[in-house]
């Protein structure tokens, strides 16, 4: 039998009680970490999207790919038919959970320089996409209207 851990809500603070859960979006676009450069240049540019999330071949999310990541292995062409995402230098965990409160993944994204941030279950698995420019509007909504009452 499993453990599960779980994470209590956090008391309002500076972001007046919101989390993570009220921020996050679906995220589509996923790659298996053993799927090729070449594979996930293809995705990326067909579906035009900035990143693919990356999951282990337990359906985990394992991490996160960018086309700037990805660049330094397209100039060759033999290299992405034969390297494996997993071989790439791409965003890897620690990530967000769906209770953590959105003040805190809002300064944890800055700190680290993200602009999109995968949320994930307590057993590892996708539940979708905290991206800073939602995080930081949603937050500045919310900090207007108590402002204003």
């Amino acid at each position: 039998m499993n453990a599960v851990t779980t994470h209590t809500r956090q008391p309002a603070g500076p972001g007046q009680g919101l989390t993570v859960a009220d921020a996050m979006a679906p995220c589509d676009y996923q790659i298996a970490d053993d799927s090729t450069v070449d594979r996930a240049n293809d995705i990326l540019h067909s579906a035009h999207v900035e990143y693919l999330l990356v999951r282990d071949h337990n359906g985990r999310c394992e991490g996160l790919v960018t086309r700037t990541a990805l660049h330094p292995f397209l100039t060759r062409s033999w290299y992405t038919e034969r390297t494996a995402i997993s071989s790439t230098r791409h965003q890897r965990g620690p990530f967000a959970w769906p209770t953590m409160d959105l003040s805190l993944a809002a300064t944890a994204m800055r700190l680290k320089h993200l602009a999109v941030w995968p949320v994930v279950d307590d057993d590892g698995f996708l539940l979708g996409v905290l991206t800073a420019d939602h995080a930081a509007g949603l937050l500045a909504t919310t900090a207007a209207a108590a402002t204003a009452a």
